[in-house]
């Protein structure tokens, strides 16, 4: 497994590829809504394997100290493997590097846990995305 920014122009389709498959095919979102303004200036991390990009997720910065979040997502069949975890771990370091204090997110309710037990704490509900996925406001002070 190696987990890297995508570099390549096919890096980059099949990492965008992935979010939208992953968060927001389901909902019945289309191509394009994985993406927003701020992919320009964000940090972008992808697990590959055999030449596949199995996971992925993306960071940027709110403010000067304040580091968020977004967009992770594993293959299905490959979760609870760690992959999510060295994703994480990845973005962390390099925000970090960038003079982070502190990490917020929005997790979905299905992988609060996973925060939970990478240091992260529930600040308050948040958004229901698509009016059917709750989400937590969720924050780490490094």
């Amino acid at each position: 497994m190696i987990i890297k920014s995508p570099q390549t122009r096919q890096e980059f389709f099949d990492y965008y590829d992935l979010r939208w498959r992953i968060l927001r095919a389901p909902w019945n979102q289309p191509k394009g809504s994985e993406q927003d303004e701020l992919e320009g200036q964000a940090i972008h991390i992808i697990a590959v394997e055999e030449d596949k990009v199995v996971g992925c997720g993306r960071a940027h910065f709110n403010s000067d100290e304040e580091a968020q979040i977004r967009y992770m997502a594993v293959e299905n069949h490959l979760r609870g493997k760690g992959i999510g975890k060295m994703i994480l771990d990845e973005l962390e370091k390099k925000v970090i590097e960038k003079g982070a204090k502190k990490i917020i997110l929005h997790a979905r309710e299905s992988v609060v846990k996973f925060y939970e037990k990478n240091g992260y704490r529930i600040v308050k509900p948040s958004h229901t995305l698509f009016g059917v996925i709750p989400h937590y406001l969720m924050k780490k002070t490094i």
